[in-house]
């Protein structure tokens, strides 16, 4: 029984009983119904048209369930009688299902969630364990996001940055449990870049693909974090940087330059270089001002502020850094190497230190007690 199988069509499935009529709750538990009979009989007696089984069995169980619903009589009315059996449609309501499950009106941890459970086709289990929460308070906050989305119309364009948006916030959760999240939006957003010709749908591709080639190099046996500067190149995933590279090229051919290209060109330019040393950032720099006037985002200020200290000196990287606010995430943390950078080991050590006080993780936290550690040492020596 190929499991894969039933998870790559579950969207398209799911997508054709809410442009039947169905609401998305109720349409969601039928085709879970249905994926549970597939299971049960598909290995002794497999169907020519995969999805068009699906479909029928689905739609019967929609039905079935609205009929017994009193409350749901009024409904039942309006929904068109069972279709014939037959081939599934070859029309593709995918990325109406993306739109959907990314709707404005839900929260990001919801539209992430609902993302994962009707285009993923992940259990809620696994979402569950993926995020580290019971998973009574996922099934929770996933029916309530069926329930908000339910009376959406499923005739209109939604908005491509929000679906990716709500995908790159899957990306950077990473691995959990055991669901590779990093792998699944990959996988989704691949889905995606199928159904929508968009440059930043491919953008947002080309930048995971470059940031998970460098995946098996970012941390060391023991789970220390490695900085960018100090991996082992030798470790990265070169056919997916190329792969990455050449979804981007093709993208930026398109002159509709958005975020996620110019994140993807920096990432791109990291790549490329043969060693930490090599890196143009001088070229980085200027992709960080297409950003800054794209985004206008303080996060993206203070990265542009570690560029420049590498591009024209550490001062000049710290004056780029003096004008953003020093409540900003990480703002100490890259104080403290541009300090340390410039010569000034006191405060750099006393930066790091005060930076693995405010570290969002264990992980960071104790790198840079360890910077602070080895600066302190030096000064001691």
């Amino acid at each position: 029984m190929d499991e894969g199988l039933l998870r790559d069509l579950t969207p398209g499935v799911l997508a054709v009983l809410v442009r039947r009529g169905a609401d998305f709750a109720a349409a969601e538990d039928a085709v879970q119904d249905a994926l549970v009979e597939a299971l049960r009989v598909w290995p002794a007696d497999p169907p020519r048209d995969p999805k068009g089984w699906l479909v029928t069995v689905a739609w019967r169980r929609f039905l079935d369930a609205a009929r017994a619903d009193a409350a749901r009589r009024r409904r039942e009315d309006r929904v068109e009688e069972e279709p014939p059996p037959g081939p599934a449609p070859a029309v593709d309501d995918t990325l109406q299902l993306y739109f959907l499950c990314a709707h404005p009106s839900l929260t990001p941890s919801s539209a992430v969630a609902l993302t994962l459970r009707a285009v993923g086709g992940l259990t809620t289990r696994q979402i569950a364990a993926a995020y580290l929460v019971p998973e009574a308070t996922m099934a929770q906050r996933i029916s309530r996001a069926k329930r908000t989305v339910s009376g959406v119309r499923f005739d209109r364009p939604g908005d491509v940055g929000t679906v990716l948006r709500v995908l790159y916030l899957v990306f950077n959760e990473g691995y959990s449990g055991d669901v590779d999240l990093a792998a699944e939006a990959i996988r989704l957003t691949r889905r995606l870049a199928a159904a929508i010709d968009h440059p930043e749908v491919a953008g947002l591709l080309a930048l995971m693909l470059l940031h998970h080639a460098r995946r098996a190099s970012r941390t060391a046996p023991d789970g220390e974090l490695v900085p960018l500067a100090e991996q082992d190149r030798s470790r990265w995933d070169t056919a997916a940087i190329a792969e990455g590279v050449a979804i981007l090229q093709g993208a930026l051919s398109r002159d509709r330059l958005g975020e996620f290209q110019a994140q993807a060109a920096i990432a791109a330019l990291h790549a490329d270089a043969p060693a930490a040393e090599e890196t143009d950032w001088v070229q980085i720099v200027e992709w960080y001002d297409e950003l800054v006037r794209l985004t206008g985002s303080p996060v993206v200020r203070l990265n542009r502020a570690v560029a420049v200290g590498e591009a024209d000196g550490p001062r000049a990287g710290l004056a780029a850094l003096a004008a953003l606010e020093d409540t900003l995430p990480r703002h100490t943390a890259v104080a403290a190497y541009l300090h340390e950078r410039d010569g000034d080991l006191a405060t750099a050590a006393g930066l790091y230190a005060e930076a693995a006080r405010r570290a969002p993780n264990l992980a960071e936290r104790d790198h840079l007690t360890r910077q602070a550690a080895r600066l302190n040492a030096r000064l001691r020596g």
